[in-house]
């Protein structure tokens, strides 16, 4: 699972977290997406290593507070679905 991962994070654009956030209603303005997509880029090894290390309020300035709450929910919702996996 993990070489499968990689190969995805390797060629993710900024357009696919963007659609991938649209399609989980979440709309973030270009501030919030650009944040995402390089700290997604930076981090995801840290991120699957061990989700639940990652503390998302170190962030929440970084979006408004509807879409933080919304990742926030998405997090947790993904993180606890696939760890199992990963």
């Amino acid at each position: 699972m993990y070489n499968l991962i990689k190969a995805y994070m390797g060629r993710m654009t900024i357009q696919d977290v963007n659609n991938f956030a649209i399609s989980k209603n979440v709309y973030l303005s270009q501030e919030e997406l650009n944040f995402v997509y390089e700290f997604l880029s930076k981090n995801w090894e840290q991120i699957i290593q061990n989700p639940k290390l990652l503390n998302l309020d170190r962030y929440k300035d970084r979006f408004s507070p509807e879409n933080f709450e919304k990742i926030k929910k998405l997090f947790l919702e993904y993180s606890s679905r696939y760890s199992s996996f990963i």
